[in-house]
Parts: C-alpha cells; sequence; structure tokens
C-alpha cells in the first residue's frame, strides 16, 4: 500500500506576512469608505428628489393659478369633460409632464382632471388649506395613487380665492430617478474603490520591500532578539540617524561613554562636548579601528553607514589591553635594564678578576669603589631629591634603560619633590610616558641627553621634560595630544598615540594642564601642571608634641 498524503487543512484568518494584511486592511478599508459614501450619497439623494418633485409640483400650480382666463371659465361655465378648464389643464399636463392638473372650486369639486368621469365629483384629499389662501407641497395618496403634489390657491381679478389648483407628479418617476441614479453612483465608488485598491497594492508594495516580505510575528521576534543582543553584547553600540542625531544606545555604549538615555535625539557633539570621540561618532575622523580616548577609557570606535543615511558606531574598551601593553613595556625595560646591568656586571667582574690575576690589588680596591660609588651616587641623587619611592625607582630604572641605548638621564638640580603625593601612580605614569618619549626622541643622536625636573610649589606638583632630540613643529603642538596620532610606527602588541592624550587628560583631572614647547638648547620641553597633587604637609604642632615625647625620658635620665 502506498501512503497517502494527509489533506491539509484550510486555515482561516488574516496572512501572515506584512504585505498581505497591510494589502487586505488597506482594500477593506477602501471598500468601507466607499459603501459609507454611497450610501450617506443615496440616503439625501431620495429627499432630494422628493423635495424637487414637490416644488416643481407646485411651480406648475402657481403658473396654472396665474392665468385669468382659468378663473373666468371657473366662474362661467359648468365642470364638464369637454369644458374650457378641462381642456386648458390637460393642455398644461401634457406639456409639463404632470401626472395630474386637477382645478376645484370652493366646494372641492372638480373641473379638470385625467379621468373625464371623475369631473364634477369631490376630490379625494382635503383641499382645506389652498382654498384658506396657503400654498401646499406633501407626498399624499390619492386617486391616481402615490404622487407629489403641490397645491395653491385660485384667485379671481379682485384677489378673492374662488378655487384651487392641485398637481401631482408621479412617485414612480421619482423613485426612477433615484433608481436610475444609483448605477452610476456605484460606476462612480466602483472606480473609486478600484483606484483605492490599486493604490493600497503600490503602498503595500513599498512595505513588501522595506520589510523583505517578513510576518508581523517575524519582525516582533527580531525586535526582541535586537534587544536582547544590543543589551547582552559587551560592545558599546551607537545608532544615529540621517541627521547626524543619536536614535540608540546600548548600555554598554551608556557606561564607556558616560552618558544616559538623555543622549538619545542630541548630536554627538551636545551629548559628549567638542573632543576626538564626537568627531569619530560624527563621521568626521574616518578609519577603522579609530583610537580614542573618553574619560580614563581607551576606546577602539568603528562606524559604519546605513542604507537610510544614518551611521553605526561600535565601541570597544582597550584600558585594560592598553594597560597591560604599557605593563609589557615597563616589564620589557626592567628587563633591558636587567640586561644592560647584567653586561655591565660580567665585564667589571672580569676587569676585576684580571686585576686581582696581575696581583695590582690597589688598583682593584680602587675600581671596586669608584663602581659602587657611582652607583650609589646616582640612587642617593634620585631619593633625595624625589622622596616618594615609585617615582624615585622609576627614574634610577630609567636611568640604566637609558644608559644601555647610549643617552644620559639626569635629575635636574631644581628637583624637590616631597613625599605627599596624593596619586603617586598617576604621576609616574605622566613621568613614565614622557620619559619613554623622549628617550625614543634622542635616540641615535649625538650626545643624547634627558633632563627631568620635578618641584613643588606649594601642593601644585610642576614636572619638565627636556630632551635634545629634534624637537615638535610648531604646527603638530596640539597635534600631539589627539589620540591616535602619531609619528612612529606602533609595537605589536599595541597601538600608538595614546600616551600623551592621556597625560593631559590626568592633568585635566587634577586641575592643571600639558603642554609642549622648544628646550632652551634645542629638542622638546614638555611641561606638566598638577594643581593640588600634593596633600597639605604635617603642621609644626604634631611635630612638637612628638618631640617632647621623646624628649621626655632623656630629661628623665
Amino acid at each position: 500500500m502506498t501512503p497517502t498524503t494527509p489533506a491539509r487543512r484550510l486555515r482561516l484568518g488574516l496572512p501572515r506576512r506584512v504585505f498581505s494584511q497591510v494589502l487586505l486592511m488597506q482594500v477593506a478599508i477602501a471598500a468601507g469608505v466607499a459603501v459609507l459614501a454611497t450610501g450617506l450619497f443615496l440616503a439625501p439623494l431620495g429627499e432630494q428628489l422628493d423635495d424637487q418633485a414637490m416644488r416643481r409640483a407646485l411651480a406648475i400650480a402657481q403658473t396654472t393659478a396665474q392665468q385669468p382666463q382659468i378663473a373666468e371659465d371657473l366662474r362661467a361655465t359648468e365642470p364638464t369633460a369637454d369644458g374650457p378648464v378641462q381642456r386648458e389643464a390637460e393642455r398644461i399636463r401634457r406639456a409639463t409632464g404632470a401626472e395630474y392638473v386637477v382645478v376645484l372650486d370652493r366646494r372641492g369639486v372638480r373641473w379638470s382632471h385625467t379621468d373625464p368621469e371623475r369631473i364634477g365629483g369631490l376630490v379625494s384629499t382635503d383641499p382645506g388649506q389652498a382654498l384658506a389662501g396657503r400654498e401646499v407641497m406633501e407626498i399624499d395618496e390619492g386617486t391616481l395613487g402615490r404622487s407629489a403634489r403641490g397645491k395653491v390657491p385660485l384667485r379671481d381679478a379682485d384677489g378673492e380665492v374662488i378655487g384651487a389648483v392641485s398637481v401631482g407628479i408621479a412617485y414612480d418617476s421619482v423613485r426612477a430617478r433615484l433608481i436610475h441614479a444609483i448605477p452610476g453612483l456605484l460606476a462612480y465608488a466602483g472606480g473609486a474603490l478600484a483606484v483605492g485598491a490599486l493604490a493600497a497594492w503600490l503602498i503595500s508594495r513599498r512595505v513588501q520591500r522595506q520589510t523583505r516580505d517578513l510576518a508581523f510575528s517575524d519582525i516582533a521576534a527580531l525586535l526582541a532578539e535586537r534587544e536582547a543582543m544590543l543589551h547582552g553584547i559587551r560592545e558599546g553600540v551607537v545608532a544615529l540617524d540621517r541627521d547626524g542625531r543619536v536614535r540608540l544606545l546600548n548600555d554598554e555604549a551608556q557606561r564607556l561613554l558616560g552618558i544616559g538615555e538623555e543622549a538619545v535625539g542630541s548630536s554627538p557633539d551636545e551629548a559628549l562636548g567638542a573632543g576626538r570621540t564626537a568627531d569619530v561618532l560624527a563621521g568626521r575622523v574616518t578609519g577603522t579601528d579609530l583610537l580614542t580616548v573618553r574619560g580614563q577609557r581607551v576606546l577602539v570606535a568603528n562606524r559604519m553607514p546605513t542604507d537610510d543615511g544614518g551611521a553605526v558606531a561600535t565601541l570597544r574598551d582597550r584600558t585594560e589591553l592598553d594597560r597591560l601593553g604599557r605593563e609589557l613595556d615597563s616589564t620589557r625595560g626592567l628587563i633591558d635594564a636587567l640586561r644592560a646591568q647584567d653586561h655591565e656586571h660580567a665585564n667589571r667582574m672580569h676587569t676585576l678578576l684580571g686585576l686581582l690575576e696581575l696581583e695590582m690589588y690597589e688598583d682593584a680596591v680602587e675600581f671596586v669603589g669608584e663602581v659602587v660609588g657611582d652607583h650609589r651616587a646616582t640612587s642617593e641623587q634620585v631619593t633625595e631629591r624625589i622622596r616618594d619611592p615609585l617615582l624615585a625607582a622609576l627614574l634610577v630604572g630609567k636611568a640604566t634603560v637609558a644608559a644601555e641605548r647610549g643617552a644620559v638621564l639626569r635629575l635636574s638640580d631644581r628637583s624637590r619633590l616631597p613625599d605627599r603625593l596624593v596619586d603617586p601612580r598617576g604621576l609616574v605614569t605622566v613621568v613614565g610616558n614622557l620619559v619613554d618619549n623622549a628617550l625614543d626622541a634622542v635616540a641615535g643622536t649625538p650626545d643624547a641627553r634627558v633632563e627631568v625636573e620635578l618641584r613643588a610649589e606649594g601642593r601644585t606638583a610642576v614636572l619638565v621634560v627636556r630632551d635634545t632630540g629634534p624637537g615638535v613643529p610648531p604646527g603638530q603642538r596640539e597635534l600631539i595630544f589627539t589620540e591616535g596620532w602619531s609619528t612612529k610606527e606602533p609595537p605589536g602588541h599595541r597601538e600608538r598615540g595614546i600616551g600623551l592624550p592621556l597625560v593631559r587628560r590626568l592633568a585635566h583631572r587634577h586641575g592643571g594642564d600639558a603642554r609642549v614647547g622648544e628646550a632652551p638648547g634645542g629638542g622638546a620641553e614638555f611641561t606638566v601642571v598638577l594643581p593640588e597633587a600634593l596633600s597639605e604637609p604635617e603642621p609644626p604642632a604634631a611635630l612638637t608634641g612628638a618631640s617632647s615625647q621623646t624628649a621626655g625620658p632623656e630629661e628623665a635620665r
């Protein structure tokens, strides 16, 4: 037996595609509007046709009643089928197309009628209002059926009411006019419906292209997935519209940029302030993996335009990676310093061994004293003027690295810095960056020298680093503080163009500034001013109290 294919069940309800649903709803709306408009037009049309028929009947009656011969014949003759009143009334009826033209006297006796046998009899409807001198319009039932009627009084030459004229328009003709108007009206409604259906189809096709023929459920699912993805990924996402205004920020972007939902609807300059980060987001700086600094964070930004004229920018936090890179640089520098010291130590040991083997003992003692004295003099010179141990250790290590690279790192005679730094690690970062840049600048130059000056002016720390390198051209003295800008090739593990911007940011955080100029002997001179970088010194009273406590036992002895 061959398996039979199960019959598909007929699914009733709305189609799933956005295109089909929009088309169906718009056609239904267009059809509903057409039906409603047709009904609203037909409803008053019947009343308008009735009113037109009654006014036409009244106008015929008025014209008939204004003929003086009819009033004279009504007084001078009898109501007969071949009388002058009957002949004139029939002439008017045929000329106007009325159903009947009836002339009656004050008793209600007919003097004319479409059926001659009814002449001389009483009218079937009450002529009281017309005989009373009033004009009447109405839809009424008579001997000839339902009709639109107009009744007017008939007056003689003296203005006295001597009878009335009643004119009727067949109601079937009014209904026929209404029915005759319906096909044309339906044709107009059908044409409007066709135009509306065509417009609905065109709009639906546009919606189909824009929604890529997805169902509403698919769009809802994509929206839910988009929200989950945007707020779940660990990269910052900033979407901008065609006017360059922020229209979306995910949670990570708010954290990295330090802004909130209030930034939505504003431009990057309004949300972030002027700077490289705003320039990158606005597209004024182009490229891939653009480096920028926001606060204390090092960010990597990429900007991609969208089809609607907007753009989407992604932000990655490179702060930790950059910190690890700098630690790697410091470690390599320390290794280089240790290697240099080891190499120098080996040379000194070989020299000492040779002096001992040659039994030049006095020369050996003098050689050892000079070596130890030079190293001790350098260390003592630094620690004597720089009381902070982190800074002192950094400068001693950098001096060894400088010697290995064929340069001289010396501390200025004006250097005096007490051990009262509020943020010693921050100042270590500043000094390390500037000294490394200075050593790179003087590398390979004759008589390479780097001078470091660290001094305290009240609670303000002033750092000056001078070198004998080529210096910084005036046109680049602000560019070097821009994130990502560098004249040197980056190392393999990290990007360049971050150190000097961080130095300036740190200076700004302390309320100071970092600038560059020309050194007195040529080269570059970097000056960093850090207000409030040192804590207040201990009050003298505390020192006096401590001295008294120390002197007490001496006095007791």
